[in-house]
């Protein structure tokens, strides 16, 4: 989870982040508080998130966000729209490592194990791009 375990609220349900990084951080982070850890998968049809295989969240359930790494926040907003979309109230995100340098904003409380400030580019803005460097996956 992001940050300070200490400062999450009575009564919070970790609900995971966006693929299997927030799913094992939630998932440890909800058995060491005595809670229950839900996951927020892709939707079937079109964009975003919602809870799949029984897992229940609703009016009056408070969410801390659970995720491995934040770059653009664009997965841990697709939890969030989820959770809220049940009427839940989200109380927080925590993220292992936020690689945006503290420049995203839920709204609500981040809490980063180790906070980073590296580049992140949209494709139509990559400063290597335009030179045919080649991409190599690891």
């Amino acid at each position: 989870m992001r940050g300070d375990r200490g400062a999450l609220p009575r009564a919070a349900q970790p609900g995971g982040g966006a693929d299997d990084g927030g799913i094992l951080l939630s998932y440890e982070t909800a058995r060491h508080l005595g809670l229950r850890s839900i996951i927020a998968e892709r939707k079937d049809e079109g964009e975003g998130r919602e809870f799949k295989r029984g897992f229940e969240i609703g009016a009056g359930d408070r969410v801390l966000v659970v995720d491995d790494v934040l770059t653009t926040g664009g997965s841990i907003r697709d939890v969030i729209d989820a959770v809220r979309e049940r009427g839940a109230e989200v109380i927080g995100v925590g993220v292992l490592v936020d690689r945006s340098g503290g420049k995203v904003d839920f709204g609500v409380p981040l809490f980063a194990c180790m906070t980073l400030d590296i580049a992140s580019y949209a494709a139509e803005e990559c400063p290597i791009c335009p030179t045919g460097a080649p991409l190599t996956v690891t």
